[in-house]
C-alpha cells in the first residue's frame, strides 16, 4: 500500500493545486468508500467551503476546510470559523487526482509503475474508478482514483492513536518509542501507534541502510544502533519522497529469490517479521 512517501505526494498535489477553490459540487455516492457516511453527508458539510490546507503524518492525509457564509462582524466579509477536516485515504492504491480551470491535470499517491496504480487518465479508465470528487466553482475537479476500492473518506477523522511521524520524529523520541519491550525491530517499526508511516518497503529499506536485523528483539538495541536507526530512517524516508516513492529504494530491487546485498554479494534472507514479508543481508544486518 501507499507508504509515507506516497501520500506526502498526494498532500503536496493538493496543497499545489486545490487549495482556496470553491467546492460547487461533491459526489460522496460510493457508500463503501465513503463511511460510515451516508451519501450526501459529506456534500452537505462541505457545499460553499474550499480547502484551506493539506496536512499529513504517516500515511493519513487530511484537508481543513473553510467557512461558509457571512462573518458576524459587520464588514469582515466570508466568516472565519473553520469547516469540517476532510480525511483523505488513500488505501491500497489510490491517487489523488487534481484538474485546474483549463484541465492542467496534477496527480500524486501511490507510484504510477504498480500493478493498480496505473495513470489516472489512461485510456480505458472507468468513471467508478474515481470513487469521491469534489468540483469546484472554476469547473477543475479533486478525484480520488482508486481502482481497488480500499480507500476512504471521512470527516472529521482521529488521528489521534497514531505515534510520530517518521520524517520528522526526534532520536530520543524515536529511540524511547522503539525500545519498549521485546518485540522484532521490524514489527514495532510497522506499528504506526509507534511511528507513523513506516511501511513494509520503507522499513526494509531503513533497517538495510542502518545495518541492522528486522529480527533484533528492540530490547537488545544500543544507544549507538538506535542513534544509526533514526538516521537510517531519516535518510531513506527523505530520499523516497525525493525520488518518487519507496520502490526507488538502494535494497528493494534485491527484495528476492536468488538475489544479492548490492552493498556485500551476500544472498538476501527472506523470513516473515511482524506479518510481513521481509528481505534482508544475512552478513551486513545483526
Amino acid at each position: 500500500m501507499p507508504e509515507l512517501p506516497e501520500v506526502e505526494s498526494a498532500r503536496a498535489t493538493v496543497e499545489r493545486a486545490a487549495l482556496h477553490r470553491r467546492i460547487a459540487e461533491v459526489d460522496d455516492t460510493d457508500t463503501y468508500e465513503c463511511r460510515p457516511h451516508a451519501p450526501g453527508e459529506i456534500r452537505t458539510a462541505l457545499l460553499g467551503r474550499s480547502l484551506t490546507g493539506a496536512f499529513r503524518r504517516g500515511k493519513s492525509l487530511w484537508c481543513e476546510t473553510s467557512g461558509t457564509g457571512r462573518s458576524r462582524t459587520p464588514g469582515t466579509g466570508r466568516s472565519r470559523t473553520p469547516g469540517p477536516v476532510l480525511g483523505l485515504h488513500l488505501g491500497m492504491s489510490g491517487r489523488i487526482l487534481v484538474t485546474g480551470p483549463d484541465g492542467t491535470l496534477t496527480e500524486g499517491g501511490d507510484w504510477l509503475g504498480g500493478r493498480y496504480g496505473q495513470g489516472g487518465e489512461e485510456p480505458d479508465r472507468k468513471a467508478v474508478w474515481d470513487r469521491f470528487t469534489l468540483t469546484f466553482e472554476d469547473g477543475g475537479t479533486l478525484r480520488l482514483f482508486d481502482k481497488r476500492r480500499l480507500g476512504r473518506v471521512r470527516l472529521d477523522p482521529d488521528t489521534s492513536a497514531l505515534g510520530p511521524d517518521a520524517e520528522t520524529v526526534g532520536a530520543e523520541e524515536l529511540a524511547a518509542r522503539v525500545r519498549r519491550g521485546r518485540s522484532p525491530l521490524k514489527a514495532r517499526l510497522l506499528d504506526q501507534s509507534v511511528v507513523a508511516g513506516v511501511g513494509n518497503l520503507l522499513a526494509d529499506e531503513t533497517l538495510w541502510q542502518a545495518r541492522l536485523s528486522p529480527r533484533r528483539p528492540v530490547d537488545e538495541l544500543t544507544d549507538g544502533e538506535l542513534e544509526r536507526l533514526h538516521e537510517a530512517l531519516h535518510t531513506a524516508t527523505k530520499a523516497a519522497i525525493a525520488h518518487g516513492g519507496v520502490h526507488t529504494g538502494e535494497v528493494i530491487p534485491f527484495r528476492g529469490a536468488g538475489r544479492h546485498c548490492p552493498r556485500c554479494g551476500t544472498a538476501m534472507e527472506r523470513a516473515t517479521v511482524g506479518g510481513r514479508t521481509t528481505w534482508w543481508c544475512p552478513a551486513e544486518q545483526t
